[in-house]
């Protein structure tokens, strides 16, 4: 999860032609044969958003099954690489920095979903 100050998170929205299309989500990507969880995070948000970021130590993990494939979620604590940074919104509909009792007011898919329920069930 990218933490912009204390308490606050990115999450991106999908774009509007996107599989569930309009839904919020924690920003990432697959991760390529041979390439490293947190090497491939740095490019993900780098290519989708423009944000340089240093990934630090992968909070938790969770897997997921939907119909036609199988999602193995890790989420990983970041920071942006220097301040100020703006989200590009060139493959994303939105974007927005919430807390995490804030996320409770977006739509989420399943496995976002799942992981936030963890989340927040580790943050109490």
């Amino acid at each position: 999860m990218l933490e912009q100050e204390p308490g606050r998170y990115l999450i991106t929205q999908r774009s509007k032609t996107a599989s569930l299309p309009l839904l919020w989500e924690f920003p990432g990507g697959r991760v390529h044969e041979g390439e490293d969880d947190r090497a491939a995070l740095a490019r993900e948000l780098e290519e989708r958003l423009g944000l340089d970021v240093i990934v630090g130590e992968q909070a938790m993990s969770t897997h997921h099954e939907y119909p036609n494939y199988d999602v193995d979620f890790r989420v990983f604590s970041c920071r942006l690489a220097r301040p100020g940074q703006q989200v590009s919104h060139a493959v994303v509909n939105d974007h927005r920095w919430v807390t995490l009792s804030e996320m409770g007011e977006f739509e989420f898919p399943d496995a976002d979903a799942r992981t936030l329920a963890k989340l927040l069930d580790l943050d109490q």
